[in-house]
């Protein structure tokens, strides 16, 4: 009985090889991707300069390169595909808040840094630095860079750009 379940497990490997195809063909897959329906709305009739129908907050918390460029990213994303109807804002809590360093005390990626200040300058996102945590590391509003803002306390900051009808996008 063994050996005839090893040689089934056997002859089901070796099948599954020859429908795969070898290496250097493409793969056939009978999956189509599908559009989200709730995202395939027809265009605004919102004119140039109204208030945006789209209203997103980012939380940037980690000084860690890799996921600034993913929220970076996505910040270019929604500009690409939402033009100037969108504000986006970033609040930057704890060990990120050195991307809005004038003098950042920890390593920020240059790249990273330059796009920090081009999409405030260039598509108006908004950069609000957390005062708690200044306050903690005994920065004034001197140590951020002239673009960014700052509010009291950015949790609550968070909180009220909800109330105010930003979706929240965490990483």
């Amino acid at each position: 009985m063994r050996r005839f379940k090893l040689g089934a497990v056997l002859l089901l490997c070796l099948s599954s090889i020859s429908l795969a195809g070898h290496a250097d063909e493409p793969v056939q897959s009978n999956y189509k991707l599908k559009p989200v329906p709730e995202m395939q709305h027809p265009p605004s009739d919102r004119f140039p300069g109204d208030p945006a129908e789209h209203k997103v907050v980012y939380m940037w918390n980690h000084a860690d390169q890799e996921y600034q460029l993913h929220i970076l990213n996505s910040i270019q994303a929604m500009i690409k595909k939402y033009g100037d109807n969108v504000e986006i804002s970033v609040v930057v809590i704890g060990p990120g808040i050195h991307a809005l360093a004038t003098h950042p005390q920890r390593h920020v990626e240059p790249l990273n840094y330059q796009r920090v200040e081009s999409f405030a300058k260039d598509y108006k996102v908004r950069w609000i630095a957390c005062g708690s945590t200044m306050n903690t590391i005994g920065w004034t509003d001197k140590d951020i860079r002239p673009f960014a803002e700052y509010a009291d306390v950015g949790a609550a900051a968070l909180m009220e750009l909800q109330e105010n009808g930003y979706k929240l996008v965490v990483w």
